[in-house]
């Protein structure tokens, strides 16, 4: 009997240190399911901060570029006008020259005609001459040569200031040239380190989304983050009433020459789809209203870089985004054809192109239907 409850004993101690041994066991699991949660967290943290760097770094690369763009723009139309300028002297230079040449021409004759007179005082004159008519009929054509070389001398004298003012001008024109070909060279350079900037940042924030489906949730904050802007404006063109010419289908201008390299309602990042198209176009060239309208939104956009916002009334709105640099504001009033902004790839964008959205009240509509046939 003894035997039989040392035994039970020895079982019963048995079971009991293999239960608290699977708790304890259970214990680290969930310590260690806890960490990693936590680790988990910490990482997912990490690298939104990074996302969010990286979004900072991508404006700021947009905003140098721009602003290195519009210099660029502004330097290369100051230097052309001081060509102008500077060739328009040289021609009168020459001008001023071959009038020059003339004059000096007209008096060396006027010179030789007065010597052929036979002299070039009136006492000479006086002596040489026996007959009184013949004498005053010398006299006036002395004085006739007299007062047209004073006359050459005159001109030639006021040809020779002119040229010599012009030479300054020239010269100073010249060396403003100069001046303005150093700028635009500098302004050049800084265009370059900006898009160098925007290249390093596009290449970042790639990085960063690098992840599938870490980039859907970033395309579908960016579709959230234009639709809350979308939502906004159009409740500020209810309250502002404007009423433009609305048009048909199928009559709009393109807003950019170039191919389609996006359609809409494709797909991107995995299963997002486009609400707009894409349109292929060089770098600098100018985005046109395809309607007369409102700009209601000019600003940096997360994920869409430089967008312009016109309201055309009758619930009708057209973006345009992705832009190197803005040229309208809040506000403006543009017709059909007039620029908004020149085509680059801020936001993100790896091509240089044209992003284009139709809204019709509030809904992305595609925008081809709109455009009429290239």
């Amino acid at each position: 009997m003894q035997k039989l409850l040392l035994s039970s004993l020895i079982v019963l101690s048995g079971l009991v240190a293999a239960q608290q041994t699977d708790t304890a066991k259970a214990r680290q699991e969930l310590d260690a399911i806890r960490s990693d949660i936590s680790r988990s967290e910490q990482q997912r943290f990490a690298q939104q901060q990074q996302l969010q760097n990286a979004q900072t770094s991508l404006q700021q690369a947009d905003e140098a570029h721009a602003k290195a763009s519009q210099a660029v723009a502004m330097q290369q139309a100051s230097l052309a006008e001081v060509a102008a300028q500077l060739s328009k002297l040289q021609q009168q230079k020459q001008l001023l020259a071959s009038q020059h040449q003339q004059q000096q021409q007209a008096l060396a004759l006027q010179l030789k005609a007065a010597y052929q007179i036979g002299g070039h005082d009136y006492t000479q004159l006086l002596l040489n001459q026996q007959s009184a008519q013949k004498l005053e009929r010398v006299l006036t054509y002395y004085q006739y040569f007299n007062n047209a070389r004073m006359q050459q001398l005159q001109a030639l004298k006021k040809t020779v200031d002119e040229l010599a003012q012009l030479a300054q001008e020239t010269e100073r024109k010249s060396n403003e040239q100069q001046q303005r070909l150093a700028e635009l060279q500098q302004q050049q350079q800084t265009l370059a380190d900006a898009k160098a900037q925007q290249t390093a940042s596009i290449r970042q924030l790639q990085q960063v989304l690098s992840d599938q489906q870490q980039q859907l949730a970033y395309l579908k904050q960016n579709e959230k983050s234009l639709q809350s802007t979308i939502a906004e404006l159009k409740a500020k063109a209810a309250a502002r009433r404007m009423q433009f010419q609305q048009k048909s289908k199928g009559v709009y201008p393109w807003p950019v020459t170039g191919n389609v390299v996006q359609r809409f309602g494709s797909t991107h990042g995995g299963e997002s789809k486009a609400s707009g198209i894409i349109i292929s176009a060089k770098p600098g060239q100018p985005v046109k209203a395809v309607a007369d309208g409102q700009v209601i939104y000019a600003d940096w956009l997360k994920g869409y870089g430089y967008v312009i916002v016109l309201d055309h009334g009758g619930g009708l709105m057209t973006l345009y985004g992705h832009n190197e640099s803005l040229l309208r504001s809040p506000g403006d009033i543009v017709k059909t054809g007039q620029h908004l902004a020149l085509v680059g790839q801020s936001g993100g964008q790896q091509q240089v192109g044209l992003y284009f959205e139709v809204r019709q009240k509030g809904t992305a509509v595609d925008p081809l239907a709109w455009l009429r046939n290239p």
